[in-house]
């Protein structure tokens, strides 16, 4: 599969989540002090990432 997402441990310990294609990381998320709000996160993008707005700033 080429999406991925990637639970981690960054230099201070904190969970982060990234989001991967291939092994380009398209996305990062802020550091989560538990795994089980790592997780929370990538179910809060799946649920809502599908009817997010799309803001262009250019």
């Amino acid at each position: 599969m080429a999406h991925k997402f990637e639970i981690y441990k960054d230099k201070k310990g904190e969970f982060r989540v990234r989001f991967k294609y291939n092994s380009e990381v398209i996305f990062s998320t802020e550091g989560y002090s538990s795994k089980a709000s790592a997780k929370n996160a990538i179910g809060s993008i799946i649920k809502n990432g599908p009817n997010a707005e799309i803001e262009d700033n250019s």
